[in-house]
């Protein structure tokens, strides 16, 4: 698999994905133009690094934002480069999740938005349809356990390579406020990264 996610047609893609979805530099400074000149120079020597499993994943940006409600939700930017490769990755393993998932299903999955989910919901309404759910579990991508992630993407994934990479972006401290925090449970959302 860890083939599959870095030759060099996915890494494009992957390159032109978070350039069009812009986002801000992580922890090391570096932003999008940069990673421009950084990936035409560093490519192989990175894919190099990611076969042998020497990658390291920079620490993650921890930027709090406010809440309509007065509180703060915490983002966690990572660096673009790893944006980069997590995108990569992204791409290699949808393909063998999209096949649980029903047609009506419609958060975090390519090709499907937030407005054809209000398309369908009307055609259901017009169908004579009373009831709509829509879930939002409080807090749920802090709480995410990387164990059970990790056994559910083994389950799918099965390439040692592929899931260490994945275990060391779960596994990296974020930093908050110039001080590094350790994670051992929870997902960081990015906003707009």
């Amino acid at each position: 698999m860890i083939e599959e996610v870095f030759n060099r047609r996915n890494m494009q893609k992957a390159y032109q994905h978070v350039m069009k979805n812009k986002g801000s530099a992580g922890v090391d400074g570096m932003s999008l133009k940069e990673l421009t000149v950084y990936v035409k120079t560093h490519r192989d020597e990175i894919a190099h690094a990611l076969y042998k499993e020497k990658y390291l994943p920079k620490a993650i940006l921890g930027v709090e934002i406010p809440k309509n409600n007065g509180k703060t939700r915490l983002l966690g930017i990572p660096t673009v480069v790893d944006r980069w490769l997590q995108q990569c990755v992204t791409q290699a393993i949808t393909l063998k999740f999209e096949m649980e998932f029903t047609d009506y299903s419609y958060g975090f999955r390519p090709n499907k938005s937030a407005h054809q989910c209000i398309q369908q919901s009307q055609r259901y309404i017009h169908e004579g349809h009373q009831h709509i759910v829509d879930i939002d579990l409080k807090n749920f991508f802090d709480e995410v356990d990387h164990c059970i992630l990790l056994q559910l993407l083994f389950d799918k994934v099965k390439c040692p390579t592929t899931l260490r990479l994945i275990r060391k972006w779960l596994r990296v401290p974020i930093l908050i406020n110039g001080k590094l925090v350790k994670r051992r449970k929870g997902v960081p959302q990015e906003g707009g990264a």
